[in-house]
C-alpha cells in the first residue's frame, strides 16, 4: 500500500464483540428499520467489509481509530458525525482514512443523511486541515475524480479475507 510506514508498529486491539440485535425488518419485512449508532458503527467495521488501515492489514476497530463511542448520530435530523483517533499525531494518511469512512458512509446510508467526518481534537498535528479537507464537498468530489485516490480508497474498503 505504502512504502515507508509512518507508524511502524502500532497497538493492535482486540474487536469488540458484536451484540445481536433485533430490528422491525427481523419481524415485519416491510417495516421501517431504524438507524442508530450501533449501525452506524457497523457499517463502519463490519467482520466481512473491515474498513483497513492504509498502511497496515489492521482494521480501523482493530487500531482503535474508530470506536462506536465516537458516533454521533440524530437520526431526527438525519445528520451523522464520526470522529476518528489517527494512531500518530503526525500521520499522513489521516485524510486517506477520512475519505475511507465518508465514502463507505455514502455508499451505505441513505442520501439524506449529513455526514460530518472529524479527527479527534488535539489527535493530529493538523487537524483543523484535515477536517476541512474531510468535509468540504467541493475537495471530496475531487478527490473522488482521481482514480489514484479512488483505488486507494476502495483497496481499504475492499473485502478482508482473514
Amino acid at each position: 500500500m505504502v512504502s515507508e510506514l509512518i507508524n511502524a508498529n502500532p497497538t493492535v486491539y482486540e474487536k469488540k464483540e458484536r451484540r445481536v440485535r433485533i430490528t422491525p425488518a427481523d419481524v415485519d419485512e416491510y417495516a421501517v428499520e431504524p438507524i442508530d449508532q450501533l449501525e452506524i458503527f457497523d457499517i463502519l467495521s463490519d467482520y466481512c467489509i473491515d474498513i483497513k488501515d492504509p498502511e497496515h492489514p489492521y482494521s480501523l476497530e482493530e487500531l482503535k481509530v474508530i470506536t462506536e463511542d465516537a458516533i454521533e448520530l440524530d437520526a431526527k435530523r438525519n445528520y451523522v458525525r464520526v470522529t476518528f483517533t489517527p494512531t500518530v499525531e503526525h500521520c499522513s494518511m489521516a485524510t486517506v482514512i477520512g475519505l475511507c469512512l465518508r465514502v463507505k458512509l455514502m455508499r451505505s446510508l441513505p442520501s439524506r443523511f449529513k455526514v460530518d467526518i472529524r479527527v479527534a481534537p488535539g489527535t493530529h498535528a493538523t487537524e483543523a486541515a484535515v477536517n476541512k479537507q474531510l468535509n468540504d464537498k467541493e475537495r471530496v468530489a475531487a478527490a473522488l475524480e482521481n482514480p489514484n485516490l479512488v483505488d486507494m480508497v476502495d483497496e481499504c474498503l475492499g473485502p478482508s479475507y482473514e
